[in-house]
């Protein structure tokens, strides 16, 4: 585990807010000079800490649905499951890949256009490895709520907690191809220059500006945040999936939870659990104390819960390939 020290936390607090600011900008919030910002973000890319810069993009706006699907192995070695994850990595419908210790084997969230396309997806998927499936359960997405890492910060402020993304729900907004290729640029970097941006799509770059203005205004952009290896620091990623008593509840539930700074995501799905809460938190033992807590506060509420722990995540865009 690498120990990083106030000034280290405090930026990578700051590249979570918004990765795309200056590091003059970074600089004059947290007392320090445009040079050692450079410099220890440089340390902590080298380190391995902080693996990329990406975008969190709603591309439901852009007419996408979100399937999810759990995997349980069977009859499968190393080398069988190292093709399996690669043939979901590389797949260009797939946006998030990642392994689990728990419940399941793999998670893997795909983007489509309509249940067809996932369909012909899946059938190619199943003549390529059905045999190594012993359990699918399937659950599409309807809305991400993302929670600002407040766990970074030892004094976090709290009205952090209050400004979040919410990826799904809304109304689809009209584009085109150039506005598609920009987001593609900004999903796996979103500290991409303008300049390399039109030296790439070969437009101006006050089009590129007003287009990227536009898509924020629309909120197809919900934010610019930053990947980070929290196993470096301590930190385990869980999800927990509850079933509730009482249902009229969850809302108040959920007012009550975002308030815990470990607290990362909420997922909003149809036909697996009824509240799905994501965590980035120490241990098994602190997770279990967040969740008597909860039982406490919502005692007839809550009628289970289930929980697993996210070991690798190999892929994360918020956008298709397509």
């Amino acid at each position: 585990m690498i120990k990083l020290d106030a000034i280290d936390k405090n930026i990578l607090y700051e590249l979570d807010l918004n990765s795309r600011q200056s590091f003059s900008n970074i600089g004059k919030k947290i007392n320090l000079s445009k040079a050692n910002v450079g410099y220890r973000i440089k340390r902590l890319q080298e380190w391995g800490i902080i693996k990329n810069f990406y975008t969190v993009i709603d591309t439901f706006k852009l007419g996408y649905t979100s399937q999810r699907f759990y995997l349980i192995f069977e009859n499968i070695n190393k080398e069988i499951e190292k093709e399996i994850i690669n043939y979901f990595i590389k797949n260009k419908y797939t946006w998030w890949v990642g392994s689990t210790n728990g419940r399941f084997d793999l998670v893997v969230i795909i983007w489509v256009k309509n249940i067809n396309e996932f369909y012909n997806f899946w059938e190619k998927t199943l003549i390529k490895y059905r045999k190594y499936f012993a359990k699918q359960v399937f659950s599409p997405y309807t809305q991400l709520l993302h929670y600002r890492f407040s766990f970074l910060l030892d004094n976090y402020p709290k009205k952090d907690r209050k400004d979040f993304e919410i990826t799904g729900g809304g109304l689809e907004v009209d584009y085109d191809a150039l506005d598609f290729k920009i987001l593609k640029l900004l999903a796996s970097n979103s500290r991409i220059q303008i300049v390399k941006m039109v030296e790439k799509l070969k437009v101006s770059g006050k089009n590129i500006r007003d287009r990227i203005r536009r898509l924020m205004d629309l909120g197809v952009i919900q934010g610019y945040r930053v990947h980070i290896d929290y196993s470096k620091l301590g930190y385990q990623y869980f999800k927990v999936d509850i079933d509730l008593a009482d249902y009229s509840k969850i809302k108040k539930i959920i007012s009550y939870i975002k308030k815990n700074p470990y607290l990362v995501l909420i997922d909003k799905s149809v036909g697996f659990a009824d509240l799905e809460l994501e965590f980035y938190i120490k241990s098994f033992d602190h997770l279990n104390n967040v969740m008597a807590d909860l039982i406490n506060i919502f005692p007839d509420a809550i009628k289970n819960y289930k929980q697993f722990f996210i070991s690798k995540i190999y892929k994360s865009q918020y956008i298709p390939e397509i």
